[in-house]
């Protein structure tokens, strides 16, 4: 269900992106504004991050195999950070040099009515694009923050075309405000003015997503839920004395490795510690099917906590 909600989400992005780049591009080319032929490569690179969105999820789901034994999660985390750097490089880029550009030769916008219009249409597009995005992201916060949610969550597609949309209704007030205020002072280069301001919300945009993907990409702790989860059921299992802590990391969205320390009753022989691990695994993964690899470590609690305090230290 979570992976059709977020593909739900990324379809939806991309058929309005689709659109309003079309019509944007058109209107740009009509009307020579600088603001408007910025925002029409916004939604073009828009439109391409979708599909690299689309891409990664598709990778993302491959099952496990000799080469990935964990599977292929991280892909999407890379085509994510992908993305973010196509926000700050291409979109940001483009607009900057564009208003740059008609700062330095300003010209008269042709037919000024035909951007409103665009960008009115653009704004209902996106706006439907956005709470899209929106319900889908509140929806699986839970009682979390907003921006809590945002850097926790493991799944960055709800929360990359939340941000790439919120920032292109930004981009196109932006526009607007600009395209308006060039014809009523008669001022052209104010329509570049209002390209910077656009390159400036994507390239903020950009540095927010690629941090966020970034630490998705190198390797993150788990939701703490899950880590006390795995270490409750580990705790009830008689043959267990006691469950020492729980190591994890999240190699995607749904793609998790566990190291669980526990200490085993002495009374058991090897091959009854053997059948404590199975059992202890097959039902973490039916609580749990995220959780792709999971490795028991037997140990005394004195020397778990050596361990975990060793990692806390500096290097």
């Amino acid at each position: 269900m979570a992976r059709q909600a977020s593909s739900k989400v990324v379809y939806a992005a991309l058929l309005g992106n689709v659109l309003i780049a079309t019509t944007k591009f058109g209107a740009a080319f009509w009307t020579g504004s600088s603001a408007m032929l910025s925002e029409a490569v916004h939604s073009l690179v828009d439109t391409s991050n979708e599909l690299l969105l689309l891409y990664g999820m598709r990778r993302a789901r491959q099952p496990a195999d000799a080469g990935h034994p964990f599977g292929h999660g991280r892909e999407l985390y890379f085509w994510s950070f992908i993305v973010a750097l196509m926000v700050f490089g291409l979109g940001a880029g483009v607009s900057f040099y564009e208003g740059i550009h008609h700062i330095l030769h300003p010209e008269p916008i042709d037919n000024p009515l035909v951007n409103y219009v665009v960008l009115g249409l653009s704004l209902v597009f996106e706006s439907a694009s956005w709470w899209i995005a929106f319900r889908q992201f509140r929806a699986t916060k839970g009682g979390r923050g907003y921006l809590e949610a945002v850097g926790v969550s493991k799944d960055p597609t709800t929360f990359t075309v939340l941000f790439e949309d919120s920032a292109a209704l930004a981009g196109l007030l932006i526009a607007l405000a600009g395209i308006a205020c060039a014809q009523i002072f008669a001022m052209p280069v104010l329509d570049g003015v209002a390209s910077l301001g656009i390159a400036l919300v994507l390239a903020i945009t950009g540095i927010a997503l690629a941090r966020r993907t970034k630490e998705l990409l190198l390797g993150e702790q788990v939701y703490p839920e899950l880590a006390r989860s795995i270490l409750a059921i580990a705790g009830r299992h008689p043959g267990v004395a006691a469950a020492n802590g729980v190591i994890a990391t999240q190699l995607g969205p749904e793609q998790v490795v566990a190291l669980l320390s526990a200490e085993f009753v002495d009374r058991l022989t090897a091959d009854e510690i053997e059948a404590c691990v199975i059992d202890i695994e097959s039902q973490v993964r039916a609580s749990h099917p995220e959780v792709t690899g999971l490795f028991i470590k037997p140990q005394s609690a004195a020397t778990w906590a050596q361990r975990r305090s060793s990692l806390a230290q500096p290097q």
